[in-house]
C-alpha cells in the first residue's frame, strides 16, 4: 500500500470575540472541504468540539465523555481523517487522527447549556441563518472516515473553474497510513505562541481604532462639561495603568464617578448592584480567617471581663473591617450626618449582624440568639 506526503491544513474559523470556533464542511461520507461552495448544497458545516467546549466548566479530560453523549443524539460525530492530513494548531497522533465535530444544532445545544448570555446571543445572531439552512439535515452518524479533500486552488474565487475555463486542482484522495508520528494529544485549551501574538496585535489595532474614533467624536464638540470630565478621568487612569502607577485612590474616584454618572435602574433588577454585591460578599468572606484570629485574641485578652465588654461601637471598630461597618451603617440609614444618639442606639444591632455574618460570636446576646436559632 503506497503512502502520500503530509498535507497541512488550516481550518477556517468563526471569530466571536472571546470565542473562536473552527469548522469544516462535510460533503459526503468520505469527503470534506474547508471552503463554502453554493453549488454543493448538500455540504454540512461541522464545528470543532474542542472549540465549543473551551472556556466552559467542562474539564478537558472530560470532553470525550460529553462529546459521546451528544453523538448519541446525532448532534456530534467523531471524524477520523486520513493520517496524511495534519491540522495547524491541532496536534493529534496519526495513529488516531480523529477530531470531534458538532452540527449547527449541536452548537446551539452546547451554547444554551454552557455559555454566558452574551455568548448565547452572539451564537444566535451569527448562526441563525446557518441553522435555518440546515434545519432539515439528518442526525449525524457516530463517526465518519474522511480521506478526500475537495477544495480547489483559489484561482478565481469560485468553486469550480472560472469563466476562462481554468482547470481546478484534482481532488486529493489519500491512503490512510501511519507515518510514525507519535505526538501527544493536543491541549485544546491552549494556543500556540504565534496565535497569541496575532491576537495581541489584533487587540492593539482595535484599541488604536477606538482612540481614533474617540478623537473624531470629541472634534464634534457635542459633549457636556460633565461628560468631558468623565472621559478625562478614564483616560488618565488608562495612562496610569499602562505606566504601572495606578493606585487604589484613583480607582476609587473613578468607580464612584461612574456609579454616580446616571441612574442605573431598579434595585430589584439591577445587574450592577448584583455584581457589586457579589464582589463585596466574596471580599468579606475572604477576610473571615483574619477576623476570626482577631476575635480569638480579643476573647483571650478579655476573658476576665467577658460580661463587661466595651460599647458596641468600640467592639465593631476594633474587630471588624471598616468597609463592613460602612455598608451596614448606610444600609440602615445611619450616615455620617445621623445624630450621635441615633448611631449609639443602632450600633448593638449592627454589631450583632457583623457577629452572625462573620460566624464569630462575641456578645452574650449573640450567643443566646444563635443558640435559640439553631435549636429551631
Amino acid at each position: 500500500m503506497s503512502g502520500c506526503s503530509t498535507i497541512h491544513l488550516t481550518l477556517p474559523q468563526w471569530d466571536g470575540g472571546s470565542r473562536k470556533i473552527r469548522f469544516i464542511y462535510l460533503v459526503n461520507l468520505t469527503s470534506f472541504r474547508l471552503t463554502d461552495c453554493p453549488n454543493e448544497s448538500q455540504a454540512v458545516p461541522l464545528y470543532l468540539g474542542a472549540d465549543l467546549f473551551s472556556n466552559t466548566d467542562i474539564r478537558t479530560e472530560n470532553h470525550p465523555r460529553h462529546h459521546a453523549k451528544f453523538a448519541k443524539k446525532g448532534l456530534a460525530t467523531k471524524i477520523n481523517f486520513a493520517s496524511a492530513f495534519r491540522f495547524h494548531g491541532l496536534k493529534v497522533p496519526t495513529v488516531n487522527n480523529s477530531l470531534w465535530f458538532y452540527s449547527v444544532q449541536g452548537l446551539f445545544r452546547v451554547a444554551f447549556e454552557m455559555y454566558s448570555k452574551q455568548e448565547q446571543l452572539a451564537v444566535l445572531e451569527n448562526f441563525q441563518d446557518v441553522w435555518k439552512s440546515q434545519i432539515n439535515d439528518s442526525p449525524l452518524k457516530m463517526s465518519y472516515n474522511l480521506s478526500v479533500q475537495l477544495d480547489f486552488a483559489p484561482s478565481s474565487g469560485s468553486c469550480g473553474a472560472d469563466s476562462r475555463n481554468e482547470m481546478p486542482q484534482p481532488q486529493r484522495e489519500l491512503v490512510d497510513v501511519n507515518s510514525g508520528d507519535t505526538s501527544a494529544d493536543h491541549d485544546y485549551c491552549s494556543f500556540p505562541k504565534q496565535r497569541l501574538q496575532t491576537e495581541q496585535n489584533q487587540i492593539i489595532t482595535t484599541v488604536r481604532q477606538k482612540l481614533h474614533s474617540l478623537d473624531d467624536k470629541l472634534s464634534s464638540e457635542t459633549q457636556s462639561y460633565t461628560e468631558l470630565e468623565m472621559i478625562l478621568m478614564l483616560l488618565e487612569n488608562i495612562d496610569r495603568y499602562i505606566n504601572g502607577n495606578l493606585e487604589e485612590k484613583d480607582v476609587t474616584e473613578t468607580v464612584l464617578a461612574l456609579l454616580k454618572a446616571k441612574d442605573w435602574g431598579c434595585v430589584y433588577s439591577s445587574s450592577l448592584l448584583s455584581c457589586i454585591g457579589r464582589w463585596l460578599g466574596q471580599q468579606f468572606h475572604a477576610a473571615n480567617s483574619s477576623i476570626s484570629q482577631k476575635v480569638e485574641g480579643f476573647k483571650v485578652h478579655h476573658i476576665e471581663r467577658i460580661s463587661d465588654l466595651p460599647p458596641a461601637e468600640e467592639l465593631a471598630t476594633e474587630l471588624f473591617p471598616e468597609a463592613m461597618q460602612t455598608l451596614l451603617l448606610h444600609w440602615m440609614g445611619l450616615s455620617e450626618e445621623s445624630t450621635l444618639e441615633k448611631r449609639h442606639s443602632e450600633y448593638p444591632i449592627l454589631l450583632l449582624i457583623l457577629e452572625f455574618a462573620n460566624h464569630n460570636l462575641i456578645t452574650g446576646v449573640a450567643h443566646v440568639l444563635y443558640s435559640s436559632l439553631i435549636c429551631k
